[in-house]
């Protein structure tokens, strides 16, 4: 009599990888949460994460933006010190566990604030795709620059470094620059935070 056949082995787990990006006063904090709540209501666990994380390079460099900015290499090094440890020990790991992992900017910010000063956006995304996955969904919350600083002065701050016009009109560019992606959406973050909410879910149940 032969041996019986090996039971075949449990599937893995499957992570969802959702990346939230914008310029500044697009609502991206607010939004983040939000899906998560969402995706636990489904029964599914949650990392919420962002970038600058909050380790010792993502300190520094949210220091540097009311302390002043470093260097454009300067910074764009420690941008990516602070990617390689949150990937390491956080992205991966969740996602390896089937987790649903929504972040707070990722390194499409990088190409975006750091091509506003004079980087080449292809290049970053290059440097970056080498160590960090690639979101399964990235949305991208879009609206006038007009609009998002208006909603900086009544969120109370002023508009620091990485909040001044000219550049957050670049900014705007390169991440439109990316819409025709087929991992990418495009959100209209003008409205209220419910509507913006609505228009989130309506993308990711599609996807």
């Amino acid at each position: 009599m032969s041996d019986p056949s090996p039971a075949p082995a449990a599937p893995l787990p499957k992570g969802l990888f959702i990346v939230i990006e914008g310029i500044d006063g697009t609502g991206k904090s607010t939004q983040v949460k939000r899906l998560g709540e969402w995706y636990a209501s489904l029964g599914r666990e949650v990392l919420l994460s962002r970038e600058p994380t909050d380790g010792p390079w993502g300190r520094k460099l949210r220091e540097s933006a009311s302390t002043g900015r470093l260097s454009p290499q300067e910074e764009l090094d420690c941008f990516l010190k602070d990617r390689r440890q949150h990937v390491e020990e956080k992205i991966r790991p969740a996602l390896e566990a089937g987790k649903v992992v929504i972040l707070d900017r990722y390194y499409f910010s990088t190409m975006a604030y750091q091509g506003a000063r004079g980087f080449d956006p292809a290049e970053i995304r290059r440097m970056n795709e080498a160590f960090a996955p690639r979101p399964d969904l990235l949305l991208i919350l879009d609206l006038e620059v007009e609009a998002a600083h208006e909603r900086i002065g009544h969120r109370g701050d002023s508009a620091n470094e990485f909040e001044k016009r000219e550049s957050l009109q670049r900014c705007r560019e390169i991440f439109l620059s990316l819409k025709d992606e087929p991992f990418v959406r495009l959100v209209d973050s003008s409205g209220s935070l419910d509507e913006v909410s609505g228009r989130i879910l309506e993308v990711v149940k599609n996807f």
